[in-house]
């Protein structure tokens, strides 16, 4: 089997990482791990399992452990949050079956936005150069009217502008203008969307 190239003539086999050196920062979850477990529980046996049209119990839960959620948002089962607390979401949102909002740090999301299924909003990575391995955070914003479809990845610290649709698959590792379709892995733009008069 050919082995992958690369630039580097002599790779260093000294240790990149040591992961016994690993340490959460304090202040990630934002709350205790009481209220984290808690939260992890209640998601996993009250919230999941709720019958398809119950999008009042889903937002109540998701209010009760601090998410700021707008009107008629619809919710499906299977939606989850790591830390509801880091969340907020406008009015007239769906959030899809398997969508993962891995709120290590904030996302935002804007109202009559549509997050598809299987969708993952990843607002944490790790600094791969340092040899304890550190966790990075950055926020998420999803601006109004956003759709992202079916099984699309957005990494931290970006923004999706207003309107700006991103396609099925997609893994968006950078900014989004307004009004922007954009596809692929890496994401690029492929056209953009077009105002309708209603």
């Amino acid at each position: 089997m050919k082995s992958c190239s690369t630039n580097r003539k002599k790779i260093n086999m000294a240790p990149f990482q040591e992961l016994s050196l690993f340490k959460i920062s304090s202040g990630v979850r934002g709350r205790s791990a009481f209220i984290t477990q808690l939260w992890w529980i209640v998601q996993e046996w009250l919230v999941r399992p709720s019958p398809q049209f119950m999008f009042g119990w889903r937002r109540f839960w998701w209010r009760l452990f601090g998410a700021q959620i707008g009107k008629n948002v619809l919710i499906r089962p299977r939606a989850r949050a790591t830390y509801p607390w880091k969340i907020s979401i406008g009015d007239y949102s769906w959030i899809g079956d398997d969508v993962e909002l891995y709120s290590l740090d904030e996302i935002h999301i804007g109202s009559n936005v549509v997050i598809s299924q299987k969708a993952y909003l990843c607002t944490g990575s790790h600094d791969y150069k340092k040899m304890d391995f550190p966790l990075m955070t950055k926020p998420i914003v999803i601006e109004d009217q956003v759709w992202i479809a079916l099984g699309s990845t957005i990494m931290p610290g970006l923004t999706i502008g207003k309107g700006a649709v991103i396609g099925a698959k997609s893994f968006v590792l950078c900014n989004v203008p307004p009004m922007s379709v954009f596809a692929g892995h890496p994401a690029k733009s492929v056209g953009m969307r077009k105002e309708e008069t209603a």
